[in-house]
């Protein structure tokens, strides 16, 4: 953790030792101290994209687990040499499974869960708890312990102290090393779990780590898409409380089109839209199933149909029905382009057209970048009064996206998705 003093420097514990290794620790090392009421987070964080480019010698170790550039741009290049789509995204696990068949014997340290981005770190955490799979399925459970403070010009020591632990090993040792889990997150404070992987991974992992009333941070953009919804509506339906990092890399698409309907000469033909039109990088739908639902259910539309389109895999028509009763035509769209974001599924730009009955036709256009809707700008767009405009896409890492949740409480699921998930899940041909 950033910014913090050592109190006990990463320490090998054999897995039998860690409960009493932190009692001890606390009560004799601290002082009696029980560490800052905040929170505990606990991470699945496998890193396989990280752990395969290290094993290539593609980057250099050692391996830590965070968002890094070089990784991602390393990844890129990887792309069309195991001879996946250039329209691939660094981060699709396709990419990972595919390094995983090419020969490389690189060694590195691993030391996820070590360090924590400075973000997060300044929300305190009572307790980070890191599962750190490797690559080498047999290798046997190890457990590390580490202690920190706030430096002392930054507040008082004792009030705010926490530790980490990590469980390193083979995915068959973190499983059989599960049942120690439970008595280090305890029931005293909030849990966090962050599944910082795909949702392809093993279910009983999932289910093992983030019982109710533990709080379920997620990425739908990573794993086979109909998987991703499942998980997200059924923990909603569940109680529990969901976050998306998927969804809330939508935000400034959401910013974006409510301001261009702010002005009330536009905002009468909200309720007049008869199509929508949504592009995504490569086949992966989530993304934009998202966002159309979310602009479905803030209109009152009622979905009517939803299929495949045939000749375009992760493409997608839908029918709606407007409260009027009038008909909405929406297709989402996958877009081969040559440099994808990090991320599966990022939106390329969306089209609505609306036409009010007493003024004339609107279009509104919003692009990710300038010059990148050219399919969306064709089409008689001549006759209508047309709007355009560029959407900001702060490319913010995972790990400050996880601060500002951190940082924000959410004891409960937001409002906006829990109504737009089921909604998204109804969209994907089945």
């Amino acid at each position: 953790m950033s910014a913090q003093l050592t109190l006990q420097a990463p320490l090998d514990v054999p897995p039998a030792e860690v409960g009493p290794y932190l009692e001890r620790l606390w009560n004799d090392g601290l002082e009696g101290s029980t560490g800052a009421a905040t929170f505990t987070l606990l991470v699945w964080e496998p890193s396989w994209l990280e752990q395969q480019m290290v094993r290539l010698g593609r980057v250099e170790g050692p391996i830590r687990g965070l968002d890094r550039d070089d990784v991602l741009q390393a990844a890129s290049a990887a792309i069309t040499a195991v001879g996946l789509p250039l329209s691939t995204a660094p981060m699709d696990p396709r990419l990972t499974w595919a390094l995983g068949t090419l020969p490389g014997t690189q060694q590195s340290s691993d030391q996820r869960g070590q360090f924590v981005e400075s973000a997060i770190s300044a929300h305190m955490p009572r307790r980070l708890i890191t599962l750190a799979p490797t690559l080498e399925a047999g290798r046997p459970l190890e457990t590390m312990v580490a202690a920190f403070c706030p430096l002392p010009e930054e507040g008082s020591a004792g009030a705010a102290c926490g530790d980490v632990i990590v469980l390193r090993g083979g995915l068959g040792a973190i499983q059989q090393g599960l049942p120690l889990i439970q008595p280090l997150v305890g029931d005293d404070l909030p849990c966090w779990v962050w599944w910082n992987s795909s949702l392809d991974e093993p279910p009983e992992m999932l289910e093992a780590l983030a019982p109710l009333p533990r709080r379920l941070v997620i990425d739908t953009s990573l794993g086979e898409p109909a998987r991703c919804l499942d998980v997200l509506t059924e923990r909603i339906a569940m109680g529990q409380a969901v976050n998306d990092l998927n969804w809330l890399r939508l935000r400034s698409w959401r910013e974006s089109l409510a301001m261009v309907f702010d002005p009330p000469s536009r905002r009468e033909a909200l309720a007049h839209v008869v199509q929508l039109d949504v592009d995504v990088e490569g086949d992966h739908p989530v993304k934009g199933l998202l966002l159309v639902a979310w602009i479905s259910d803030r209109l009152g539309w009622h979905l009517i149909s939803s299929q495949a389109v045939p000749e375009e895999k992760g493409g997608v028509d839908a029918e709606f029905q407007r409260t009027d009763g009038a008909t909405v035509r929406v297709r989402l769209m996958p877009v081969p382009v040559g440099a994808p974001k990090a991320h599966p599924g990022a939106i390329v730009g969306l089209r609505l057209i609306c036409e009010p009955p007493s003024r004339p036709h609107l279009c509104v256009i919003l692009c990710s970048e300038s010059g990148g809707c050219m399919r969306l700008e064709s089409g008689g767009m001549a006759s209508m009064e047309l709007a355009e405009d560029v959407v900001p896409l702060p490319e913010e890492k995972e790990e400050v996206e996880m601060a500002r949740l951190l940082g924000g409480g959410h004891d409960s699921t937001n409002p906006l998705l829990a109504a737009v998930a089921p909604l998204a899940a109804a969209l994907l041909p089945r």
